[in-house]
């Protein structure tokens, strides 16, 4: 169970992350969209797990990549903007969100257009 203290720090980080990232989306590639749908970040705030769900989703793992190749960078932008609220940045951990492509999986299934049984090496699996 989450303390306060690392809601609250989660959210921060949630907050900030999501202008950097969409900034640097905006910037260099058009018609991307980064979201950070949930950050978790450990007891000891020495660690922060952000989850991103990116569109269009066929870039993702491509984008994904960036991201991590540029964590030192993005951790030191969100730690100039957190400065006067946090002591020290947490380690930042990036993990794709596919919950919406899970859930898009379901609907079709449920409206008939992919059957799951049928289709059982399609069927995307869970991970978060």
């Amino acid at each position: 169970m989450e303390t306060n203290r690392q809601k609250k720090i989660a959210g921060v980080i949630q907050k900030d992350l999501v202008d950097i990232l969409q900034g640097a989306a905006r910037d260099g590639m058009k018609g991307v969209v980064i979201s950070v749908t949930k950050v978790q970040v450990t007891t000891d705030l020495g660690q922060a797990k952000a989850y991103l769900s990116i569109f269009p989703s066929d870039k993702k793992e491509e984008i994904m990549e960036g991201i991590k190749a540029n964590t030192v960078m993005i951790r030191h932008a969100l730690a100039l903007r957190t400065k006067n609220q946090l002591r020290r940045m947490p380690e930042l951990m990036f993990y794709i969100d596919d919950s919406l492509d899970y859930i898009e999986y379901i609907d079709k299934a449920l409206r008939g257009e992919d059957d799951p049984i049928k289709n059982e090496q399609k069927s995307p699996k869970k991970k978060n």
